[in-house]
């Protein structure tokens, strides 16, 4: 396994994506989604390795999941490569698919949401709800939408 497989935050791409989740949360929400200093790469390491589930998807017609960090992977039971190349519809099953669409619209809308709960699906079926989640457009450097993020940092497996 290679360094940029086994350590995806240190990719040139990775860092610059978790300086856009950081700096957009910021803007949003008016709150630090991390503390922490230091130079990007070492904030992506961090980003990737902290005790809390982020994700993020692109603006693709069927968006397709572009970052999880280590607690995401480990939740939906993916590696990196398999998790950046799912749509990220396919993490909430086919019932709940109208209402996660309603609320990336409202957060679209809005710039982002907060305290949504749901029900998602990992990899292997195992469900588990979620809490307290914030949703949030991504901007780019030159603050245009990007694509979504999700933060959370409490689930509860359903059996």
């Amino acid at each position: 396994m290679t360094s940029m497989i086994k350590f995806p935050w240190q990719q040139e791409a990775i860092i610059r994506h978790s300086q856009r989740l950081i700096n957009s949360f910021r803007h949003w929400t008016g709150n630090s989604l991390l503390d922490v200093n230091g130079v990007p790469q070492e904030i992506a390491h961090v980003l990737f390795e902290a005790p809390f589930v982020l994700v993020s998807h692109g603006i693709e017609s069927d968006p397709i999941f572009n970052y999880g960090n280590r607690k995401a992977l480990e939740l939906w039971e993916l590696s990196w490569e398999e998790f950046i190349t799912m749509p990220s519809r396919k993490s909430a099953e086919e019932v709940v698919q109208e209402e996660r669409d309603r609320l990336l619209s409202e957060a679209a809308n809005k710039g982002f949401i907060s305290n949504y709960s749901g029900i998602r699906t990992s990899s292997n079926g195992k469900r588990f709800y979620i809490e307290n989640t914030i949703l949030w457009n991504v901007l780019d450097e030159e603050n245009q939408h990007c694509g979504q993020a999700a933060f959370f940092s409490s689930w509860k497996f359903i059996t």
